[in-house]
This record gives C-alpha cells, sequence and structure tokens, in this order.
C-alpha cells in the first residue's frame, strides 16, 4: 500500500475519463445528423467509449483501495468518477435506443440540445486538470450550469413539438425516450460540476 499520492495520477485518470465524454460527444452529434442506416455503426464506436469509460471507472476505484493518501476526499473522487461515468451512460442508451427504435428524424431543436451537450463535456474536460488548484474552477460549474438550464429549455420544446396533434404515438414515445437520455445527460453533467463545486468548498 502507498503512503502517498502517486504524482497526478487521480488527476490524470479524471481527465482522461472527462475527454472520454468530449469523444462520445461528438458521436452522438454525428449520430443525430446521420442517415438511419448509418447510425447503428456510430452506436457502435460510442458503446465502445462508453466500454473505455468503464475501465477508467474502474481503475480509478482501484487507485482508491490501493492509495493511503488522496488529494482529496476519497467519497469525493469517487462521486465524481461516478457522475462521469453516468453522462456517459445516458448517451450510450441514446445512441443504442436511436437505433434500436429505428428513429427516423430527430425533431428541431435535438441537434441544438447535443451541441449543449458537446459544449458541457468540452468544459468539463478542460476542467478536470484545474482540480489540483480548485480555486479556479468556478467559471466552470456556473457554465455547466447555465447549459443545463438551457437544455431543460430545448427539452421541453422539443417535447412540445413531439406532442403536436396528428403524429404518430407509438414513434412520439419512441423519440421522447431518446430525447429524454440527451436531457438526463445535461443533468449528469450538472451534477459532475456539483461534484466539483463541493470539492473546491472542502479545499478552500
Amino acid at each position: 500500500m502507498r503512503f502517498t499520492p502517486r504524482g497526478t495520477r487521480f488527476f490524470d485518470l479524471l481527465t482522461d475519463a472527462a475527454r472520454n465524454l468530449v469523444t462520445a460527444s461528438a458521436l452522438l452529434q454525428e449520430l443525430v445528423a446521420a442517415r438511419p442506416e448509418d447510425r447503428e455503426a456510430l452506436a457502435k464506436r460510442l458503446h465502445d467509449v462508453e466500454h473505455q469509460g468503464d475501465e477508467l471507472t474502474h481503475t480509478i476505484m482501484v487507485e482508491l483501495n490501493s492509495s493511503f493518501v488522496t488529494p482529496f476526499d476519497r467519497e469525493d473522487i469517487q462521486a465524481l468518477a461516478g457522475k462521469l461515468d453516468d453522462v456517459l451512460d445516458f448517451m450510450d442508451t441514446a445512441a443504442d435506443l436511436a437505433v434500436l427504435y429505428r428513429i427516423e428524424a430527430f425533431p428541431p431543436g435535438t441537434d441544438v440540445l447535443v451541441r449543449v451537450l458537446c459544449r458541457c463535456a468540452e468544459l468539463t474536460a478542460s476542467s478536470m486538470p484545474g482540480l489540483a488548484k480548485v480555486g479556479d474552477l468556478e467559471p466552470y460549474w456556473i457554465e455547466v450550469n447555465e447549459l443545463e438550464n438551457e437544455a431543460d429549455r430545448l427539452y421541453r420544446r422539443i417535447l412540445a413539438h413531439l406532442f403536436e396533434p396528428g403524429g404518430d404515438a407509438l414513434e412520439v414515445l419512441k423519440t421522447k425516450e431518446v430525447v429524454e437520455q440527451f436531457e438526463l445527460a445535461a443533468d449528469a453533467f450538472e451534477h459532475v460540476a456539483d461534484v466539483v463545486q463541493t470539492i473546491a468548498v472542502k479545499e478552500s
């Protein structure tokens, strides 16, 4: 058992996990814009990224169990790793359902909602190295909170479009379930930011 943290190991692993979200959100953006017949390959690539994320989460947990000293509270490291993994799970589920349900076309505004996820991913990835100096991270969690509010507004507008009279009820329900995963991913990004804020408060 080590009695000191091994350099920047935790920061590096959490940064790698966050960078995975950038890759996943870019694939999700491609999938939403793609023709239905091209989505399965993109969903498979995204699932591979999700698997890499699971491996990173596992590695972080192993490091926690083998490190006597951690750079901040081990429960916060565990929570942060788990919340990052949650985001990836929602993205992976969205892609999988889009293929399984054979979604023909996403409603207007879905592309904008996914762009919000891409921005959240970029912010999160660029901010993870800042955990070594958490006092500089306030702009990160403020912007992610604003983006999550924007995602909520977009989601409500997408629902309003879906439930306009004349739509096919089954298609509406299938599309709603997929789009809901996007909104849940936005919520999960905010949960990541909340953990970072908690760490910053403890370390200040």
